[in-house]
């Protein structure tokens, strides 16, 4: 009585397939794909920025590759704090 069966699932889809028809479920499915699509990129590009920010503060502590400054300008940053 607590979960459903293999047989209540099955139930359930055909009542899904009967109401929404076959071609309105998958653009709805091809729809979902998309947003999660979207949001992984997002994510992604929210990380790369966070990187770049920590690169461009702390460049002793990023990742090799990642950092944008170069020998000359590091050594002017460094006379500026002395």
């Amino acid at each position: 009585m607590g979960s459903f069966s293999a047989v209540h699932w099955i139930v359930i889809a055909i009542v899904i397939l009967v109401l929404f028809g076959g071609g309105k479920l998958s653009q709805t499915m091809g729809d979902f794909g998309k947003g999660v699509r979207e949001f992984r990129k997002g994510m992604k590009e929210d990380d790369e920025d966070h990187e770049r920010k920590m690169a461009s503060k702390h460049p002793e502590i990023a990742p090799p590759g990642k950092v944008t400054i170069d020998a000359e300008e590091k050594e002017k940053q460094a006379e500026k704090r002395d």
